[in-house]
């Protein structure tokens, strides 16, 4: 049986490390935000057939379309496009595509998203505010849950605890995705905020199996052992349960990021990461902190 808790400072160590890491690229970094949250343009197309280059469509757009600001990226393969640049109108938009078609009749648009700064700021304020709302009503429900476990840790750490686990497990892919758009110029989007949710539900769901063992071994041999050997059986009862049932989301994950669509890469890469930070919390980190914040025996 492998002793977890007795080796808490370790894990703390660690995970103090990757968080710090995190911390520091997001205060000195800062996310690059994608044109839903700044405003802007989101023009995805292809040129089939075309024989179109990355310089070829830049020049097009710097010279004919009077876009001096647009980034141009290839989405995939040689065919197909996407470009960020200023918001415009829909009478704009017309005209670009006639002058598009014009150049490359082949040119067939996929998708189109034109958000002025007004809508990106209200959706960034909106998507802190549920994430805010998110983490308070998951530790209130973990406290009230645990209510019947009040001894020796009060059932309100058990939901301090759990907010804790979950700043850890959305800072790691969160600090991810900061060093990506610092050296690889990868953009925040709804997509990556969708991916940190997802984290944090796996994250408390995985973290609630492990103390609702906890709970259950406290109510079998409470005053019979101490506290932090009941937490550290709990956490060997239920770890290769965890490990099990995350390898399988995680094979999955891998297969999408290597074969699944181009633009959901960094989705799946932040669900990836997420869940690993999530099996490593509610192992090495949730549970020892039971044992840390409890009364001395």
């Amino acid at each position: 049986m492998l002793n977890i808790v007795g080796h808490r400072k370790i894990w703390f160590t660690l995970s103090g490390i990757l968080v710090g890491i995190a911390l520091v690229s997001m205060v000195v970094f800062g996310f690059r935000q994608s044109a839903e949250f700044k405003g802007g343009t989101l023009w995805e197309f292809s040129l089939p057939g075309a024989s179109a280059s990355l310089g070829d469509v830049q020049t097009f757009f710097s010279s004919t379309l009077h876009v001096s600001n647009a980034t141009i990226s290839t989405n995939g393969d040689n065919d197909s496009f996407l470009a960020r640049f200023d918001d415009i109108d829909e009478a704009t938009h017309q005209a670009d595509v006639t002058a598009l078609k014009a150049q490359w009749p082949s040119f067939d648009e996929s998708s189109f998203q034109s958000i002025g700064p007004s809508v990106g700021a209200a959706l960034r304020k909106n998507i802190v505010i549920a994430i805010i709302l998110v983490l308070v009503g998951i530790s209130l429900y973990v406290a009230y849950a645990f209510r019947k476990a009040s001894r020796p840790v009060s059932s309100w750490k058990y939901g301090l605890i759990t907010l804790l686990t979950l700043v850890h497990d959305v800072s790691v892919p969160a600090g991810m995705l900061v060093l990506l758009g610092h050296f690889r110029g990868v953009e925040i989007d709804t997509n990556a905020v969708v991916a940190l949710l997802v984290v944090m539900g796996f994250s408390v769901h995985d973290t609630i199996v492990v103390f609702d063992r906890v709970r259950e071994n406290l109510l079998l041999r409470r005053g019979k052992e101490k506290f932090d050997g009941i937490v550290n059986d709990s956490v060997n009862q239920t770890m290769a349960r965890s490990i099990n049932t995350s390898l399988t989301l995680i094979l999955v994950l891998l297969s999408l990021y290597f074969i699944g669509p181009v633009n959901l890469k960094y989705f799946i890469l932040t669900l990836l990461v997420g869940v690993v930070t999530g099996i490593y919390s509610s192992i090495f980190i949730a549970s020892p902190l039971l044992v840390s914040v409890s009364p001395k025996e």
